[in-house]
């Protein structure tokens, strides 16, 4: 997440943690550091000069609590600040009433429709029913769009393609739903410099009288983000906004950054394209994901959600190291469920940047093939893959209409995900480690 800002400053804290004594010189080494991380994420010059200035403050003339070391003092500083720099806390969406309107705004290509999307998601998982209204009459794949989205949902949804008054369309579906637990109105993507769009955007507000209006803002812009939300806080009261494309954004700490400066609450952070890819944002958890001090609490929290009974023995052995194939193919689906897998090592203490980038980056599709591989297997080689030769590599392929390297490319992914698995069964699994083990390896 956020490119290599993460990786900077986890190596930033590494080198802290590994200091004997920690004076003066190494301070300043240290803010360094987490200078030219900010400033490469596109964090604004004068925002990251006063977090130098305040760290260094703080560092050098207070005194560590009792029974706290020099340097486990000024991590915790650099943590506390890092976290007052995004906002400091999490807020989440309260339904007050019913229904609870929302309305979703947005600059064309933010992935505002794909957003109301994963919220309807979220909300669904709450035990909400929410309903959708496409208000959106400019871009002419919005309501197919939103009408793919609440199918796979089983969520209702109000347009019509061929109804070209926004404001007609917003009246209609609120009549339509008025009995739902909640509503969300999808509005046209627009440039702020689009008076028109700009015009409908306030008039549908009026309209609807949103509970809440969302603002969805590109992370991969930066901190162009406060002006960004600054020109839609002159059109209607924004009320949340929500961040995409945090999964890899070199300029994300940016946009963070810029829109915590304005006190506007960032409510929800999009970390890929998956529907369940919507957080919470918490600037605690995040800011401990990015130091590489993980975030057992969101890990705990997802692997509640999945219903299935716990497979203790399974587990027990995976994590001495007995992980087949056929173990491989059953947490495929658990992997799903929880998220890309290095979106959840990156919630366990120190093990964020240990997994290999090319074990991390496996897509749906990926998945999908290698099940379809797997199925081409005998149960012997799903059980002792190490027994997969040549021989067995080119009937494995062929039987699959796939070819040598992708069966090969499989046996790679397996093995670095056994290695990985195995090393983090060496850890101790007591507390809520271990019950986010038993919970996540279901």
């Amino acid at each position: 997440m956020l490119g290599n800002l993460g990786k900077n400053l986890t190596k930033t804290m590494k080198k802290l943690a590994g200091m004997t004594i920690i004076d003066e010189e190494v301070v300043k080494e240290v803010i360094k550091d987490i200078q030219r991380a900010l400033i490469q994420s596109d964090v604004n010059i004068k925002l990251v000069l006063n977090l130098s200035k305040t760290i260094e403050e703080r560092a050098l003339n207070e005194e560590p609590p009792k029974g706290v070391t020099a340097k486990e003092h000024v991590i915790k500083i650099v943590y506390d600040e890092l976290v007052h720099l995004l906002g400091e806390k999490a807020e989440e969406v309260e339904i007050e009433k019913k229904p609870y309107k929302i309305l979703f705004v947005g600059l064309q290509g933010s992935g505002k429709t794909t957003n109301i999307g994963k919220m309807a998601r979220y909300l669904q998982k709450k035990g909400f029913n929410p309903a959708i209204i496409c208000t959106d009459t400019w871009r002419p794949a919005a309501y197919e769009q939103l009408r793919q989205l609440t199918e796979s949902l089983n969520l209702p949804l109000y347009g019509d393609p061929d109804n070209k008054d926004a404001l007609d369309l917003a009246r209609k579906g609120l009549k339509e739903f008025k009995k739902q637990d909640i509503i969300i109105v999808d509005t046209a993507g627009r440039h702020k410099e689009e008076k028109d769009l700009l015009d409908e955007m306030e008039q549908i507000s009026a309209v609807v009288e949103p509970d809440e209006v969302m603002l969805v803002i590109d992370g991969t812009i930066g901190q162009q983000a406060k002006e960004q939300a600054l020109a839609f806080s002159k059109t209607t009261k924004i009320g949340s906004i929500v961040i995409t494309k945090l999964d890899g954004s070199a300029k994300g700490g940016g946009a963070l950054s810029a829109v915590a400066e304005i006190r506007a609450p960032i409510k929800f952070i999009g970390t890929g394209e998956h529907i369940e890819d919507l957080e919470v944002f918490d600037p605690e958890r995040f800011i401990s994901r990015l130091l590489g001090m993980g975030d057992i609490r969101t890990l705990i929290e997802r692997a509640e959600e999945i219903e299935e009974d716990v497979d203790t023995e399974a587990m027990d052995a995976m994590l001495s190291g007995k992980f087949t194939l056929k173990d491989m193919y059953s947490q495929f689906e658990m992997m799903n469920k929880m998220g890309p897998m290095q979106q959840v090592m990156n919630m366990l203490p120190g093990m964020g940047n240990k997994l290999p980038k090319n074990a991390s980056q496996v897509t749906e599709e990926k998945l999908g093939k290698y099940k379809i591989l797997m199925d081409s297997m005998t149960e012997e080689e799903l059980t002792h893959p190490e027994i997969i030769k040549q021989s067995r590599v080119k009937r494995i392929a062929r039987g699959s209409g796939m070819r040598n390297e992708d069966v090969k490319e499989l046996l790679k992914y397996y093995q670095v995900t056994k290695k990985a698995i195995k090393g983090f069964g060496k850890r101790k699994m007591g507390g809520p480690l271990g019950q986010m083990m038993r919970q996540m390896m279901r």
